[in-house]
């Protein structure tokens, strides 16, 4: 007995039987035995004559008075092998409106759900080969119409739901934005029972909206969908669903430089993908280190017990060394790891887009640590300690001058950079002294009150005639 088999037996057991057997059962159970015999003996040919398995099944439907388990079974398996094995899409498809025509009431109702889920699975992922839109767009309206036929609203959503999927994959966008407002529309309360079902199906249909708008890069759509996803309750959602709606919120607060935003969200992405199972951790766990890192905060993102396990992870390890380097201000060290580590770090056009925000951190980091000694530096000197152009080294400078990190002033036709030492020096005395006056004050006050209450608790007569002059004064 092959998965599909086991999965009808699955699906056969939850009806329960009547064991009442006549005359009539045993005619019966002899007709059963042999159409089992024709199907096993079809699907044994399955491999080596595809053909002959395909007439040995049609057999098997033509022979049903009435629709019954084998006929569905042996459609399955008709639309199996035309779509994988052979490769005959549109027959496949003729075949499969057949078999939904099954799910009425020749079969139960779980197992004619997992085999239509099973194969527009295979039909949307490209299993049988390069399918063209319209053969997948037939599959799924011939499920649809089958679906709402027969009120079968929960797995129409789900249908409707994986369809989505497939047009956001394949950057069908327009027919993606049909098909969500046809899942808002699908997705009403109809009872104070609904509510869970109703936010879980929301965030999956905002998952596909929040994932499209990121592509299409419509920020301001994007931040709404996010917004709204935030406020759904009554939910349960897969891991996998919330994995996404974080990731693009990630990338949103990536795009609007909130880089601790970014990173709390990323960081609840690659936990629920981790929960999920999902290889897309491994992505987003690059984002968080990335982010993290654009945050300056010196601590280390691999030391949190969900990420730890991933520190040595050979896909992982390039950032991890990255990390250090940052943190050790190393910039040539990270130069030389995303140079070295193309297809694992700069081949994501997503981090690319924001290595040059990040080497410009650490390239500032850098000057500020190698200026320090000097009063006078040439800007050709600095421009070959950071292997870049004079031009870049000139504008870091202007920046760290307007942000008032570096005291001194650019010699443009000198071409160098003269620090005010002593004008810096000036001000760290001026503040200090400042400091120190506000502490003297303070104490002062303080002493002066102390002072006054000592000598009023001295001389309670003397208090008395305040308090007098106080009232008639």
């Amino acid at each position: 007995m092959d998965e599909d088999d086991a999965d009808y037996m699955q699906g056969s057991d939850e009806e329960g039987y009547d064991f009442n057997y006549s005359d009539n059962d045993e005619a019966d159970e002899s007709g059963s035995v042999d159409v089992e015999n024709m199907y096993y003996k079809a699907k044994s040919q399955k491999d080596e004559s595809p053909d002959d398995a395909l007439k040995d099944f049609r057999a098997i439907v033509d022979q049903e008075e009435e629709k019954g388990d084998w006929g569905f079974k042996a459609l399955k398996q008709m639309t199996k092998l035309n779509f994988l094995g052979l490769h005959r899409a549109n027959d496949a498809l003729q075949t499969y409106t057949e078999l939904l025509t099954y799910t009425k009431s020749a079969v139960t109702r779980n197992y004619s759900e997992k085999t239509i889920n099973g194969i527009l699975d295979y039909v949307g992922g490209g299993k049988g080969g390069v399918v063209s839109v319209e053969i997948l767009e037939k599959f799924y309206t011939a499920t649809k119409k089958a679906l709402e036929e027969a009120k079968n609203e929960r797995l129409s959503v789900k249908t409707n739901l994986k369809l989505a999927k497939l047009w956001l994959d394949r950057q069908e966008y327009a027919r993606l934005s049909k098909l969500i407002r046809e899942l808002h529309a699908a997705t009403t309360v109809t009872s104070d029972d609904d509510q869970s079902q109703r936010g879980t199906q929301l965030l999956e249909i905002y998952a596909l909206e929040i994932q499209m708008y990121n592509e299409t890069r419509n920020f301001k759509k994007l931040k709404e969908i996010y917004n709204a996803s935030n406020a759904v309750r009554s939910a349960i959602p897969h891991p996998r669903i919330m994995g996404v709606i974080k990731e693009c919120g990630g990338k949103m607060w990536m795009g609007e430089r909130q880089w601790n935003r970014a990173s709390e969200d990323f960081f609840e992405s690659f936990r629920n993908y981790d929960e999920a199972g999902s290889p897309q951790r491994i992505q987003v766990l690059k984002y968080l280190v990335l982010a993290n890192m654009l945050t300056g905060s010196e601590v280390n993102p691999f030391d949190s017990q969900e990420t730890k396990p991933y520190k040595n992870d050979p896909q992982i390890k390039a950032m991890t060394d990255l990390v250090d380097a940052y943190q050790r201000r190393e910039v040539h060290t990270a130069e030389k790891i995303l140079k070295d580590n193309r297809s694992t770090i700069m081949d994501d056009n997503f981090i690319r887009s924001y290595i040059g925000e990040l080497l410009r951190s650490l390239r500032t980091q850098y000057l500020i640590d190698l200026i320090k000694p000097y009063t006078r530096l040439e800007l050709a000197f600095l421009a070959k300690q950071l292997n870049v152009e004079t031009e870049e080294v000139e504008e870091l400078l202007i920046g760290l001058i307007l942000e008032g990190k570096v005291e001194g002033k650019i010699d443009q036709v000198g071409m160098r950079l003269e620090l005010d030492r002593k004008q810096s020096l000036e001000k760290k005395r001026y503040a200090a002294l400042d400091k120190w006056t506000v502490a003297l004050e303070s104490v002062h006050k303080t002493v002066v009150a102390k002072t006054a209450v000592v000598s009023h608790r001295q001389d309670p007569g003397m208090m008395a005639v305040e308090g007098f002059g106080e009232r008639w004064g």
